[in-house]
């Protein structure tokens, strides 16, 4: 197979009057679920369970294992599998590397330079870190099944002489303001994975660019819109429509299905929110009423920080004064349903607690048996 030929951006020849619908849906879409982001009091508190949620299901797209609360048990100190344990690692630099990203977008645009410093974390230390990270390919890639040489390849990414123009044609065209950004969107994270400009990485980088390039466009008041649940449900299709541009310049068919998940997430996106804007809120009014306790609201955000944590952590988290009055805080709250502990402390080993309607909100599905809280 020969290296694939990339598109000029911005595309000239796409089937606009069958597009526009989607688009304007895709929009209305988008709006509502940012118009939810926009009351929530602290939306980098309360989205921190679902922007970990993200790491892993991202990952999960290029082979990691590892759970949502598997992340989290690791995180609060419970000992985690050797199996697991690369996985977490992964995981964990996706989350690291998503924070530099958005912390960056508050003085810079998205550049090729902020690219790379984002891939360096990315594939630090972990399964990847051979492969040049931080630096854009100088030689040619290709993807199919393990050990098939390129004449086998399912695709071949462009040349590494072309490559770097490339890039700055994608550059140039993330910066326009004269596109839709959800159109624009779509185009630009379909021409990264084609462009494929690292050695390892790309998938989980080309994901973390949605939400990063809706923010730069002004279309989200935060970067907090992800997409990896909707393409982790949708594997095959997802890459059997990226397929379809090289092999078929179905650009086409590519927007319709982006866009239809960008739909279908956003609306997902927005229950999830609804529901854990609810949680909060209920919650701070339990834990004033239970425990007429000073710490009472940082002791909430503490869990909604962090949803898996041990009593030490849960005591800095919240700004006790002491240890005592953080343990009986705690046991107030499992005494009432509120918590359940997962690991009994002994002597310097601190006990683990997990808030379990609050992972089950955000992995989507029951991961902790309900303890019948009275919170919902």
């Amino acid at each position: 197979m020969l290296p694939c030929v990339p598109d000029n951006l911005p595309l000239l020849d796409l089937r606009w009057r069958e597009v526009l619908p989607l688009v304007g849906r895709a929009n209305a879409a988008l709006a509502r679920y940012d118009g939810m982001l926009q009351t929530l009091p602290n939306s980098a508190i309360l989205l921190s369970p679902i922007t970990a949620n993200e790491a892993v299901l991202s990952s999960k797209i290029e082979g990691t294992q590892a759970t949502l609360d598997e992340v989290l048990e690791a995180e609060a100190g419970l000992i985690t599998s050797e199996t697991r344990r690369g996985d977490i690692e992964e995981i964990n630099n996706y989350r690291a590397a998503v924070g530099i990203a958005e912390a960056a977008l508050a003085d810079r645009p998205i550049t090729l330079s902020l690219i790379r410093e984002v891939h360096q974390q990315l594939l630090r230390g972990v399964r990847g870190r051979d492969k040049t990270p931080g630096k854009f390919r100088d030689d040619q890639n290709w993807i199919g099944r393990r050990g098939d040489t390129i004449d086998k390849a399912r695709f071949v990414p462009p040349s590494p002489v072309t490559l770097f123009g490339a890039l700055e044609n994608w550059q140039d065209y993330i910066g326009l303001e004269s596109e839709d950004p959800v159109l624009q969107t779509a185009v630009a994270h379909a021409q990264f994975e084609i462009l494929h400009p690292f050695k390892d990485g790309n998938g989980r980088i080309g994901r973390m660019l949605i939400p990063l390039i809706l923010y730069q466009r002004c279309a989200l008041s935060r970067p907090m819109f992800y997409m990896s649940e909707y393409l982790e449900a949708h594997r095959e299709d997802y890459y059997d429509r990226l397929l379809g541009i090289t092999d078929y310049q179905d650009w086409h068919g590519w927007i319709t299905f982006f866009l239809q998940g960008m739909i279908e997430q956003a609306e997902a996106n927005l229950r999830k929110v609804k529901s854990i804007r609810d949680l909060y809120e209920e919650s701070r009014r339990t834990v004033v009423e239970l425990t007429h306790s000073q710490f009472a609201m940082a002791a909430v955000d503490a869990f909604f920080t962090r949803p898996i944590i041990s009593g030490t952590a849960f005591a800095d988290a919240a700004g006790f004064n002491n240890r005592v009055t953080a343990n009986n805080m705690l046991r107030q709250l499992e005494t009432n349903s509120l918590i359940t502990k997962i690991r009994d402390g002994s002597g310097r080993t601190p006990a683990i607690y997990a808030f379990p309607q609050l992972i089950n909100i955000a992995e989507g599905k029951p991961v902790f048996k309900e303890i019948e809280p009275r919170l919902l």
